[in-house]
């Protein structure tokens, strides 16, 4: 009898393993196909608006506009895929990011006001108290979220509405001048003629991918995204884990804040107000699922750097806005197509596959 349990037990855990080895190895077949989907999609625009208007398109300064925009909003967007990665999703992301701008503007201006020097020498610690606000807005998120049990679109849409509310009363609705000069020469120098902030954003998404890869945390997260429920009997606490993942986005919302600055030495109540929607696109677009469970930093970058180029064309070809807007709207839903179109497919191959399983074991 101990021996046909003990025999019983093994197969139910190589089942679990097996299990789980599949699962990962779909979602990592799922991402890989959203970043080469992007990395397709990136050099198919790149391609089309160079043929257009080569001159207007591949100056340097254009280029370096791309290189210069994109910043961040990929890290609003890399922030955004991490609350999706768990299901859930961070309406409150630019907010959180204004709101972290207007901290650190408002305090250097005040502080140089009286004593320049001063402002300068504690410039770093101006810079790390803007952080903290996007720290402190995560934490509120993933209170919210996590222990409340508040659904995270209403938690997030709530708070959204506090961080603006905030932002609105501390700068009267007005735009606040006096960001560190710091920062502004930051947004002024490169490495061979790649612009500061795009190197930041680059050294930022490494960083994210090797937390979710190659940490702990970074795994939980994913398990939890993917599967609750057995995310839950391994042993993870998930209220923790949301918490976590939604402080670290409100941190990212933060660093944000700062690549605000630094592209702009100007903060207000209202800056990138159409960022939210963006930025969600440019998640889904890379590949992150928006129930959770599975997304790729790469297919991100690759995500923000195709929109980016998008929008550089659509001006060299003397396009407006309104139709841009029309051609995010076309893409998004066309890759949904695509992906529901390769769900269904899978789906109906499934039941052959395990016809198949049950007639060579009963041969």
């Amino acid at each position: 009898m101990n021996e046909k349990r003990e025999i019983a037990q093994s197969a139910t855990t190589f089942n679990k393993q097996a299990d789980s080895l599949v699962r990962g190895l779909i979602g990592r077949g799922r991402s890989s196909h959203g970043t080469v989907r992007m990395f397709v999609i990136l050099l198919g625009a790149f391609a089309f608006f160079t043929f257009l208007e080569p001159e207007i398109f591949l100056n340097p300064v254009n280029l370096s506009n791309i290189m210069i925009v994109s910043p961040e909003i990929g890290v609003l967007s890399v922030a955004m895929m991490l609350a999706m990665l768990t299901g859930g999703i961070d309406l409150s992301i630019v907010a959180i990011a204004n709101l972290s701008a207007i901290t650190i503007t408002t305090i250097y201006s005040e502080m140089a006001a009286v004593d320049q020097e001063q402002a300068s020498s504690l410039v770093f610690v101006i810079i790390g108290l803007g952080l903290l606000v996007g720290l402190c807005a995560g934490l509120l998120n993933g209170v919210l979220i996590s222990y409340v049990g508040i659904a995270p679109i209403l938690a997030t849409l709530g708070t959204m509405q506090i961080f603006n509310g905030i932002a609105i009363v501390w700068t009267g609705g007005k735009t606040l001048y006096g960001a560190p000069e710091h920062l502004s020469m930051l947004g002024k120098v490169g490495i061979l003629n790649v612009p500061f902030l795009f190197l930041a954003f680059v050294l930022i998404s490494i960083v994210v991918a090797l937390f979710l890869n190659k940490s702990s945390l970074g795994r939980k997260t994913q398990l939890l995204g993917s599967n609750p429920v057995a995310a839950t009997y391994s042993g993870i606490n998930p209220r923790l884990v949301l918490m976590s993942t939604y402080v670290l986005t409100g941190f990212l919302g933060g660093i944000a804040g700062i690549l605000f600055l630094v592209r702009n030495p100007t903060s207000s109540a209202d800056y990138g107000s159409s960022y939210v929607l963006l930025v969600i696109v440019i998640a889904v677009l890379g590949g992150t699922n928006p129930n959770g469970g599975f997304a790729t930093v790469a297919g991100v970058v690759l995500a923000t750097l195709a929109l980016q180029t998008l929008a550089s064309g659509f001006s060299a070809i003397r396009l407006s806005a309104y139709e841009y807007a029309i051609a995010q709207g076309t893409i998004l839903i066309s890759v949904m197509i695509l992906d529901q179109l390769s769900i269904n497919r899978r789906r109906k191959k499934s039941p052959q596959v395990k016809s198949k399983r049950v007639m060579n074991e009963e041969a």
